[in-house]
Formats: structure tokens, sequence, C-alpha cells
């Protein structure tokens, strides 16, 4: 995370050029460029943790590299109430120890290609708490993650665009229980569930697309997206499945020499997948300039969504002794007949700019069919467990969106942004699981024009949210203060207090069992307490 510069979301066509589950456009995740500077840094919080990062950059007008990495290790914190904590979980902590790595590198061939390349390295021992049972449980992950990426433009007319990739992501899984006697009592015995159980995928293919201006009037970028997918999960105990979409692409773009002051781009997209029905989307953009100060944009559309490995083969179900019920009570499976989703989306937006603000208003719907429905109820054996259907009914999302932000001085600046939401079957009834019908953000930043001193205070507030049960709303608050000294300001101190006021608040809704009776319970995974930072980077 050290090495993210920004986040981007791109809304709308983008979705056409990468990836078959896009479905209202990309999230591009940046990392640092070669011209940021190399810097070190050391930080410590206070649920017993430090992180030590750096990154050193170099090279000519030709070549140029990047090189970073991190450790983050944590005894971490307790994430559940008290009330949810069975005399059966001796290890409630959630920890970390996580080893980071990467290289940046990028070759101008000449004026009219570049090449570059990126590979970033993980490892990690990710503890997995549990209210219940818990002696101790281990994720020990290792990931890799490489790109490269090819621009070469043949002339004015003529640009090509390639990137490769490869994701590979292996965990070992070590999940060891506390044994219980035939009344709920612990007898100081253990019980091995997963002994260094492996799950993981390997995620590789490329994106090739060619670019052609020949009158200044249109765009036309014609391409092919291809993505191999492989994963098996011990854990889950999902056999190896393997996938392979291949999608050609089309968009065709309108310059402001073609319509002034307007942008128009229409783009379809074909996935052929090796073991699901193909499917065609379609997306329409565009963009309004009223004036420099204020616009309207659109795009309407449609978009596929396939089952994921877990929605069609999940099998946490135990029946050790073959009696046809499960084992422990709660238990999930997968649905293997499940179809696509298919949605058609609509968003229209109204922004603008003062010399101190700007604005955007965002109206947005989709209906889909074919929802998949998540954690649905069912019973085997008189056992109630969960698992993943199509749902009959349609589902309606609609609402809208506003961020907005201002500089109140020189010195002070402040982001607001709203979205209201709601999503329901058929337009009716409780709202789906997972989705808030409100977020708000709020952040403020002050920097002194000519002195030291910074300040940020930021909060976020999320409303209810159906899950297994409804989680309620909560305001979360982080502040910091920041002070630069030294020689052209290279010394940073940063004092952060996260979750200022302590909230407790649910990020998600988890299934245990009682240690007396082995009756299924709902537990709240809880979010980060109160914890303070303090950092430190030297910048060179």
């Amino acid at each position: 995370a050290n090495m993210v510069e920004r986040i981007e979301v791109l809304k709308g066509g983008q979705g056409i050029f990468y990836g078959t589950q896009s479905v209202g456009g990309v999230i591009n995740i940046v990392t640092r460029g070669f011209d940021t500077g190399s810097y070190v840094g050391v930080g410590v919080h206070s649920n017993d943790g430090y992180n030590l990062r750096g990154s050193i950059r170099g090279g000519s007008e030709e070549h140029q590299f990047v090189l970073f990495g991190s450790r983050d290790d944590a005894d971490g914190y307790d994430p559940y109430r008290k009330a949810d904590l069975q005399p059966s979980a001796t290890d409630r902590d959630r920890g970390y120890d996580v080893i980071s790595a990467g290289l940046k590198y990028a070759w101008r061939i000449s004026n009219r290609s570049r090449l570059s390349v990126q590979y970033i390295f993980a490892d990690a021992d990710l503890d997995f708490a549990r209210p219940f049972l818990n002696r101790n449980t281990v994720n020990a992950r290792e990931e890799d993650i490489i790109t490269a990426k090819f621009n070469h433009s043949f002339n004015d007319n003529i640009d090509l665009f390639i990137k490769a990739y490869q994701h590979n992501w292996d965990t070992r899984y070590t999940r060891i229980y506390n044994e219980l006697d035939a009344s709920g009592e612990l007898t100081g015995g253990s019980v091995i569930r997963n002994d260094d159980s492996y799950w993981g995928y390997e995620d590789y293919g490329f994106n090739a697309m060619a670019e052609f201006d020949f009158d200044g009037h249109f765009t036309y970028i014609l391409g092919l997206d291809q993505q191999n997918f492989s994963g098996e999960d011990e854990v889950w105990r999902i056999a190896d499945q393997r996938e392979r979409v291949t999608a050609p692409f089309l968009q065709i773009r309108t310059t402001e020499k073609l319509i002034e002051s307007t942008l128009l781009a229409v783009g379809v997209r074909h996935n052929n997948a090796s073991s699901m029905e193909d499917s065609t989307v379609w997306n329409v953009t565009g963009k309004h300039n009223f004036s420099d100060n204020l616009y309207v944009q659109a795009n309407i559309g449609t978009s596929f969504r396939m089952p994921d490995a877990e929605a069609l083969f999940l099998n946490e179900y135990y029946d050790d002794d073959g009696d046809g019920i499960p084992d422990g009570g709660w238990f999930a499976i997968g649905n293997p007949s499940l179809e696509p989703e298919e949605s058609r989306n609509v968003n229209v937006s109204l922004g603008g700019s003062t010399t101190r603000a700007s604005y955007e208003v965002t109206w947005f719907q989709r209906d889909i069919e074919n929802y998949i429905d998540s954690y649905v109820p069912i019973t085997i054996g008189g056992v109630v467990g969960e698992t993943f259907v199509n749902s009959n009914d349609g589902v309606n999302i609609s609402g809208f969106e506003i961020i907005t932000r201002f500089d109140l001085t020189d010195s002070v600046t402040a982001q607001l942004s709203y979205v209201d939401t709601e999503a329901r079957f058929n337009g009716t009834g409780p709202q789906l699981r997972g989705i808030p019908e409100s977020e708000a953000k709020l952040f403020l930043s002050y920097r002194q024009t000519d002195g030291p001193f910074g300040f940020t205070a930021s909060a976020n507030y999320v409303g209810d949210v159906n899950d297994r049960e409804v989680r309620g709303d909560y305001i979360v608050a982080d502040v910091s203060g920041s002070y630069r000294f030294g020689a052209d300001e290279r010394h940073l101190i940063v004092l952060r207090l996260e979750n200022l006021f302590d909230e407790v608040y649910a990020t998600s809704v988890g299934v245990g069992t009682v240690d007396a009776t082995g009756d299924s319970y709902f537990y709240d995974n809880l979010g980060m307490r109160r914890t303070l930072h303090l950092n430190y980077t030297h910048g060179f």
C-alpha cells in the first residue's frame, strides 16, 4: 500500500476494455511513478505493531527504475463483542506479519516506443481469529504479480498498446480448534481441522489494443482481451477449476473536431468463456461541455457477471459419520447450476466548477436478471445451512451520488460526498444484502502556506446494511497532524488517531457455534478500534 499513488474510478466505457465482470466501469490502482523521489520510513502504533518502508529510484532518460519494500507487523486486536465470545476461543486477537517488495522498470526504446515492467511480491502470515473454538488459525500466504506493458506509435495515426500479466496467489491454511467434551467444556486437547491446507489461484493473460485516428473526427480502438484462470481450495473444499475467456472488443469515439464541446463513444465486447455461455455487452457514453465550468455526461449499457468459484463449488459441508446430516451444525454449499447475471445500466451526471469549488451529481439505475443471491437458507437433514441461487425476481438498483470539493482558503480544502442507493427485488421489500442504503464521507485538509504544519480530519458514515442480520449504521472519524522540517522539508512526522471516538461497528457477520449446545449463532466482525499511529519519513 505504501507504493499506491492514487486510485482512479473510471466510470462507463472503460469496462469494455478490461474484465468480464465489469458492471459500471473500472477501478484503476496507480503505483508511484519514476519521479516521486526516494524515501525511508518507520512507524509504530498502539496495537503493538510497527512498520518499516522504503523506496529508491534512479536511472537515466532512457532507463528508469524504482525499488520498494515494506514490513508490517502487529499483535493485533480483538475484533469481537464480549457477548459473542465463547470460552472455547483461547486465541482471540487478529494480528499480522507482512513483507512486501517490488520493482518497476521502464525502457524508452525510442521516441515512439516504451516498455515497462512491474513485479510485486508479498509474504504474509495472517491471523484468522474466531470467537468460538479457536486455538490457532493462520493464513500463510505468498503472492506474485507481474505486469509488462509495451506502447508503440507507428505514426501520428496508429498506436499500439499491449499489456501482459500473471498473478499467483498461494495460501497454506492451518486451523486448530480446542476440543470440547459432551457438555461443551474444554478438555485441554485440540482438533486439527486444517493442517497446511492449500488454497490459491493462478491468473494470467494479455490485453492488446490498436488505436486509429485518420481524419481527426473519429478514433477507433480495436482489441483483444484474454484471461486464463485456475484455482483450487482445500479449505472451502473446491476442486481444481479452470476457466478461459477470450474477448474481442471495439470502441468508436468522436472528437471535438467533429462536434464542438461534445464527445461520444460507442463500444461493444464479446465474451467467449470456456465453461459458460457466450455474452455480448455494449455501452454508449457521452459528455457535453456547456462551458468551461458546466458539463453533462451519461452512459448506458449492459453488463454480464459470471458466478465465482465459491458460488458454484463451495462445499463447507462435513458429514464424517455418513448419516446424511451435516456435522457441527451450520454448513454452506455452492450451486453448480447457477447462471450468469445480466443487467442494463444507466448513469447521468451533471457537474461543474468555479474558482474555488467543483461538484458532480450522478443519478444511476441498474436492472438485473438472474441475480445471484448469496447465502440463502437451505435445510439438509433438519440442519439449516446456506447456499447460492439465481433469483426468479428481477433486481432494481437506483440512486444518486454527490461529490463536492471546496478550497475554503489557500490553506484549507474540504471534500464531501454522499451516495443514496435503493437495491430491492422488483423494487420492493428489504434492501439487498451487503449494499448500504446511504454512505457519506467528509475530508478536511489544512496545510500552512509558508509553514511546516499540516492537519487532516475525516469522517465516514455507513448506513444500515442487510447482512445475515442487519448491521447498524456508524460513523468513524480519523484525525492526523503532520510536521515537516530540515533541508527542503525532507523530514516528515505524522501523528494519526484512527477511530477517534472509538466507535464499535460491524464490517461483516459470521456464523459460530455455542459451546454448550452446538447451536449456530450470528456474530459481528468488528472494525478497527481506536488506534494511535506515529510515523516518520525521510525523503531524499
